[in-house]
């Protein structure tokens, strides 16, 4: 298939349009009140970029760094999302296929009664292997073979592809083993000569941060998402998906060897690349005139694959091979008929193929959501695009 050469723009020159004006006053006004830290948000629309507005700081003490629109910063669960485009153009490709068995890539994982589980399955949750020891640690979640081992002997919670729980951590530990067996490369190997390169993404969309890209690294601070965590009831099933040692928080996302981790359920990025991400989906599988992956490929890996209520977040939900579809979910950023992925602490970002439309914020202040739905809808409005 053909590839592209073409690159992100690298200037500081910014938009001039309505849209990219009301980004940026939104952004002034929550970074200087002190809402939030450091924010990138970008957006595109038939093909060409039309927001492009970053604010703030990269630090959370000291010298605080001025964010840049190259900044890389960890955005949690978008990654989830990265990984199910870069799975999208592997299948397209012939290297993976969403109806095979994960047995037929990684025998030993057919065990205790996982033989059928699908390649599907795992991207759309359905797999029913959502849940960790509780007693995890962050570096025992690492430990990618060890785990990789600990799932392949467990049995699955629920009868596979009859329900759908959010696969928190273990959706990155399998897409992580399974590309390695089918492919014999590792996931960040996989994501910059399949995607991120030929977008010209190749040091800006990633998951995880090699030690050349530490300088660009914005660190992360605590906005009122750990207290949101702290009132959840004990005993919610979110926390088996997310055992309290391993939950997503700020002090995690700033660990060096978390950082060093190569976890596909996990993105660190700018904004910039993964509205262009979103941009070459949104278009069919096209960007820039050079075709990535098929429209058809792309249709099938948005499409609603498993729906009903979450068995892990509690509410309903509607799951394609990986991205999160229409305006499903309890804080819905997507417009019906988009799909995308949000992640902890406030980052989202999504496609919208009936407007040739592509979206996605980032920040390093974790809160609960509210600004990414705000600057989706006031970027919307200003293009004249609807918001509902």
């Amino acid at each position: 298939m053909e590839t592209s050469t073409s690159t992100t723009r690298t200037s500081d020159a910014r938009p001039d349009n309505a849209a990219q004006r009301r980004a940026e006053d939104i952004l002034a006004e929550v970074t200087a009140s002190g809402t939030e830290n450091g924010v990138q948000v970008a957006a595109w629309l038939g093909g060409e970029p039309v927001v492009d507005a970053w604010a703030g700081s990269a630090d959370v003490a000291g010298e605080r760094r001025p964010i840049g629109p190259d900044t890389l910063i960890p955005a949690w669960s978008m990654g989830k999302g990265v990984a199910a485009a870069l799975v999208a153009v592997l299948v397209d490709r012939g290297m993976l296929a969403y109806d095979m068995p994960v047995a037929h890539y990684w025998p030993g994982f057919g065990a205790a009664g996982k033989d059928g589980i699908t390649v599907g399955q795992v991207l759309g949750h359905a797999a029913g292997l959502s849940r960790l020891p509780a007693d995890l640690t962050p570096e025992r979640l690492i430990d990618q073979s060890a785990m990789a081992d600990w799932l392949a002997a467990r049995p699955p919670e629920w009868e596979p592809g009859t329900a759908f729980g959010y696969h928190a951590w273990t959706y990155g530990l399998l897409l992580a083993e399974i590309l390695r067996r089918a492919t014999g490369r590792t996931a960040d190997d996989l994501l910059r000569a399949e995607l991120a390169e030929p977008l010209g993404l190749g040091d800006d969309l990633l998951f995880h941060v090699p030690e050349h890209l530490d300088a660009r690294v914005a660190d992360c601070a605590d906005g009122g998402w750990a207290a949101l965590l702290d009132r959840m009831p004990p005993d919610v099933p979110f926390f088996d998906a997310a055992p309290r040692g391993v939950l997503p928080l700020a002090e995690l996302a700033n660990r060096a060897d978390f950082r060093r981790a190569v976890l596909p359920a996990n993105g660190v990025l700018t904004a910039r690349a993964a509205a262009r991400m979103y941009a070459l989906l949104a278009g069919g599988g096209e960007l820039d005139g050079v075709r990535r992956l098929s429209e058809a490929t792309v249709k099938t890996a948005t499409t609603a694959a498993f729906s009903g209520v979450d068995r892990t977040l509690g509410g309903p939900g509607a799951m394609g091979f990986g991205f999160m579809v229409g305006d499903s979910g309890r804080r819905p950023v997507r417009p019906p008929g988009g799909f995308g992925h949000s992640g902890s602490g406030g980052t989202t970002a999504f496609a919208d193929p009936a407007h040739r439309f592509s979206f996605a914020v980032v920040k390093n202040r974790m809160t609960p959501p509210g600004l990414g739905a705000r600057l989706a809808d006031e970027i919307r409005t200003a293009l004249g695009l609807a918001t509902a």
